[in-house]
């Protein structure tokens, strides 16, 4: 289709985020620049892969372990920066089901990737939830948010988020100096006792404050193994190449972008740069609520 996409990423490449807005408000936005200073789009800019032949991807990290703040990639504004997710007109803070504080693993997404909501998947019967594909470092470093780093697939867990198939791809950080033993997910078993359990429980419980069932999974549950989930981060990838060349006209999706160049989204630096100028300036944070820090018990079901 002619799409230029850089796949076989330099091992050198480097990105950094200017925040705008004042932290912990509705205002707040946190954009992405590449090792040149250009603004890019963290969706559809940095590519999927750090080291194509390895399978080594790339990932955005929108929430740093410990914390409870429901950042993400914006997919509906232009430039795709990262900010709160608002419910009922309140910043969103991840609730904590005891016992667990915060999002229990360094929580994001791989670029270049799109869970089609018009694609009913073969194994799980659901269509896509509209995002990029979400991965869960089980790394030991708590990263920083916007950070990009580059990750080691492990397995993924299908979640099935309101009639919607949503995988929660399973990875480590190639940084950790514990990545060369993680190699599928049998080693997360092995090596980490409980995680993926308390993975499995978290997910299930997390929405259940908010009044709404549990989560419910495919595969009953079951972790699938590193090829599958390969498989299935590359089959995003192929959703979202279609998407970014204009074969799939039916998304409500931003897909402004600077570096694509054969896309029909690509805009110039000085677009780019007025999108981030039309934004508040970076200012003091506001206190995060003391809502945030409270506490749900449930019996185990």
């Amino acid at each position: 289709m002619g799409l230029r996409i850089s796949a076989r990423t330099q091992t050198t490449m480097s990105f950094s985020i200017e925040e705008r807005g004042r932290p912990n408000t509705q205002d707040y936005r946190v954009f992405f620049k590449n090792s040149e200073g250009k603004y890019i789009s963290p969706f559809h800019d940095i590519p999927i892969y750090a080291d194509e032949a390895q399978n080594i991807f790339h990932a955005v990290i929108e929430v740093p372990r410990w914390t409870s703040a429901k950042m993400e990639i914006a997919t509906k504004d232009p430039l795709n920066p990262l900010k709160q997710d608002v419910k009922n007109g309140e910043l969103r803070y991840v609730c904590n089901v005891f016992p667990h504080k915060g999002y229990i693993w360094n929580y994001g997404a791989i670029p270049q990737t799109w869970e089609d909501p018009h694609h009913k998947d073969g194994d799980t019967g659901c269509c896509g939830d509209n995002d990029p594909i979400d991965i869960c470092d089980i790394g030991n470093k708590v990263c920083s948010r916007g950070e990009v780093i580059k990750v080691k697939v492990l397995g993924t867990l299908a979640l099935i988020d309101e009639g919607e198939t949503d995988w929660k791809v399973i990875v480590i950080n190639m940084e950790d100096p514990e990545a060369s033993s993680f190699n599928n997910i049998d080693d997360v078993r092995r090596l980490k006792p409980g995680y993926l359990e308390a993975t499995l429980d978290w997910f299930k419980m997390y929405k259940v404050p908010d009044g709404k069932p549990e989560n419910q999974f495919a595969f009953n549950g079951q972790f699938k193994d590193r090829d599958f989930a390969i498989k299935t981060v590359k089959d995003t990838h192929g959703f979202w190449k279609a998407l970014i060349s204009k074969k799939n006209d039916k998304s409500e999706l931003n897909c402004m972008n600077t570096c694509v160049s054969d896309s029909a989204y690509c805009c110039s630096s000085d677009d780019a740069k007025a999108v981030v100028n039309a934004t508040s300036a970076f200012g003091d944070a506001q206190p995060i609520p003391s809502s945030a820090d409270k506490w749900y018990y449930y019996k185990k079901t």
